[in-house]
C-alpha cells in the first residue's frame, strides 16, 4: 500500500507536467492522518481561486469534444476504467480502509461497487432511450430525446470516499457530461488514487484531460461550486445542513441539484420474524463502517412479545464484536473518522440518558496499543422511549436505539416520525405485514426492504431518499435521467400546417 500511496504523491507533485487533471493546489497545506493509527498519510494543498478557474475552464472545453462521442464509445471508456479498478482493487481497497477507517472487507466492497457501476454504465450506454408519441395532427410525429447537461459537479462525503463518486461519474460520463469532483477533505488520497487511474485511461485513449477533474478543498470550494452557473448539475452527498446550503445556492441561480443527505434508518422486527435472519442484518447495519453510513441502522423497533428475547441475542452478539485495526480481517469494527465524531458519539449517549434512555451496552472509548488515537469506541445499545427527541437526530456513530411497539401500525408510525427518509426495513414472515409496510400507508423512505437490512444497497436500483434526505436518486434504474436534459420534438412531414387543439389561424 505504501508504494501505491507514493505513486499517488508523485503523480500529484508532477501534475503540471503530465497532462493530468489532478491539480496541485496553491492554497492552504493540510496534513492527512489515518484514523487507524494516527500516522501521517501525506500532505495536500487545497485549491485556490486560480486552480478552480483552471479546472472549470478545462472541463468546459472538454465537454465540447466529449458530448460528440457516441454513447457506446463512451461506454467503452467506462469498461476500461472498470478493468483498471479490478486490477488495482486490493491496493485501493486497503487505502480506503486505511484513510477512512472502515474494515478492509468493506473497503474492498466499495471498490467492487465502483467496478459494478462501470459495468452497469457500459450497458446503459446503449440504452439511453427516448419515446415516440402519436400526434393529434396529421402527418406529424412526436419524439422525446435526451441531451447531456454539461459540467456535473460532484461533492462527496468521507464515509464512502470513492463509491458515490463512481455512481455519479459513470452515469454522468455515459450521458455525455464531464465531471468535476470535490471529495471530502478528510479522505483526499483515495480521491487522488481514483483520479490517477481514470486519467491513465483518458490519456491512453487520447481524450481531453478535462473529462474528469479533481479539486481538493474544504466547504468553501463546495460553496463556490454550488453558486457557479457554469456548473450545470451539482450532485452533493453529505449532512442535511450541508445539503440545505447547497440547495439554496443552486436554487438561487435556478440550477439543478441532486441531493443525497442524512439518514435515520429503522428496522421493524415483528413477532413473525426469523431472528436468525434478523440479528446479522441488525448487527451489520448498526456497526458496519462504525455506524458512519447514511444507511446505518439507528433505530430498532421491536414487537413487545419478542423484545426481551431479541435484546438478549443482541447483547450476546455485541459482546462478540472484535474492535481494532480495520486492515486486520479478523476485526469487525474500526475507528471513527476523527475526534469530532467521537465527541458526537459521547454527546448523543448523554442526551439519550437525559431523555430517559438506558444504556445496556457500550458507551466507552477504547485505548492502548490495539486502539491508538482515541478514535475506537464500543458500539452502544440504548433502550429508548418512542417520544425521545434524540431519536429524530442522525448521529454518525455506532449507536442503536431499541424501542418497543404493540401494533404494526404503531411501528410504522414510529419509523416515519423522523425528518429523514432514506432506508427502512421490516423482518417478518407474514405477507400481510410486509405488504402493509410496502403500501402507501407504510414506509415513507426511498428504500424499503423486507427481510433485508437497511444497509448495503445494490447498484441496479435507484439509491436515494425522501424528506430531509433530499429526494435525489443515483446509481441504477432510470437515475440517468437526472444527468440529462429532456427535449420534446415535433416533426411535420406533410405539406400543410395544422395547429394543435384545432386552432384556426388563416391569413
Amino acid at each position: 500500500m505504501n508504494d501505491f500511496i507514493n505513486r499517488i504523491k508523485n503523480n500529484s507533485n508532477n501534475a503540471e507536467n503530465n497532462n493530468s487533471t489532478i491539480f496541485k493546489g496553491n492554497g492552504v497545506e493540510k496534513g492527512i492522518f489515518s484514523p487507524v493509527n494516527g500516522q501521517l498519510i501525506g500532505r495536500i494543498n487545497f485549491a485556490d481561486n486560480k486552480d478552480y478557474e483552471n479546472i472549470l475552464l478545462t472541463a468546459r472545453s472538454a465537454f465540447l469534444v466529449w458530448r460528440k462521442i457516441p454513447a457506446p464509445k463512451r461506454g467503452e471508456i467506462m469498461r476500461q476504467f472498470g478493468e483498471k479498478l479490478r486490477f488495482n482493487k486490493q491496493e485501493l481497497g486497503n487505502l480506503v480502509s486505511y484513510e477512512m477507517g472502515k474494515s478492509v472487507q468493506e473497503g474492498l466492497g466499495e471498490v467492487q461497487e465502483m467496478i459494478d457501476i462501470c459495468e452497469f454504465a457500459t450497458g446503459l450506454s446503449r440504452q439511453l432511450y427516448g419515446l415516440q408519441m402519436h400526434s393529434e395532427r396529421p402527418n406529424h410525429r412526436m419524439i422525446e430525446q435526451w441531451h447531456p447537461l454539461g459540467v456535473v459537479g460532484i461533492i462527496s462525503a468521507f464515509n464512502f470516499p470513492v463509491a458515490v463518486w463512481a455512481w455519479n461519474l459513470s452515469i454522468a460520463l455515459i450521458c455525455g457530461n464531464v465531471c468535476i469532483w470535490k471529495p471530502s477533505e478528510k479522505t483526499p488520497f483515495t480521491a487522488l488514487a481514483c483520479q490517477l487511474l481514470l486519467s491513465e485511461i483518458i490519456q491512453a485513449n487520447k481524450l481531453p484531460e478535462g473529462i474528469s477533474g479533481l479539486i481538493l478543498g474544504d466547504q468553501l470550494i463546495g460553496e463556490i461550486m454550488s453558486k457557479d452557473s457554469r456548473i450545470d448539475l451539482i450532485s452533493a452527498t453529505g449532512s442535511v445542513n450541508m445539503g440545505k446550503k447547497v440547495a439554496v445556492n443552486v436554487a438561487s441561480r435556478l440550477g439543478k441539484s441532486l441531493l443525497e443527505l442524512g439518514g435515520n434508518n429503522a428496522i421493524i422486527i415483528t413477532e413473525n420474524a426469523t431472528l436468525n435472519q434478523a440479528v446479522p442484518a441488525i448487527l451489520f447495519g448498526a456497526v458496519g463502517t462504525c455506524g458512519q453510513r447514511c444507511t446505518s441502522t439507528r433505530r430498532l423497533i421491536v414487537q413487545e412479545k419478542i423484545y426481551e428475547t431479541l435484546k438478549i441475542r443482541l447483547l450476546k452478539a455485541y459482546k462478540q464484536l472484535r474492535i481494532g485495526n480495520p486492515l486486520n480481517e479478523k476485526n469487525h469494527v474500526g475507528p471513527l473518522i476523527d475526534k469530532e465524531a467521537v465527541n458526537a458519539y459521547l454527546l448523543a449517549i448523554r442526551e439519550a440518558e437525559n431523555q430517559g434512555g438506558k444504556v445496556i451496552f457500550g458507551n466507552e472509548i477504547l485505548d492502548g496499543p490495539d486502539h491508538p488515537g482515541g478514535l475506537y469506541v464500543i458500539p452502544t445499545l440504548i433502550e429508548a422511549k418512542k417520544d425521545m427527541e434524540i431519536l429524530k437526530q442522525e448521529t454518525f456513530a455506532p449507536i442503536l436505539y431499541l424501542i418497543k411497539y404493540v401494533q404494526i401500525s404503531e411501528a410504522i408510525e414510529i419509523q416515519n416520525a423522523v425528518p429523514q427518509g432514506l432506508s427502512s426495513a421490516i423482518f417478518t414472515n407474514r405477507l400481510m405485514e410486509s405488504e402493509f409496510f410496502l403500501s402507501t400507508e407504510g414506509s415513507d423512505c426511498g428504500i424499503a426492504n423486507v427481510n433485508v437490512g437497511t444497509s448495503g444497497a445494490e447498484i441496479g436500483g435507484a439509491f436515494g431518499g425522501e424528506k430531509e434526505t433530499g429526494g435525489g436518486r443515483e446509481s441504477g434504474s432510470d437515475s440517468w435521467k437526472s444527468y440529462m436534459r429532456r427535449q420534446t420534438c415535433t416533426i411535420n412531414f406533410g405539406n400543410d400546417l395544422p395547429l394543435a387543439q384545432g386552432i384556426k389561424f388563416d391569413i
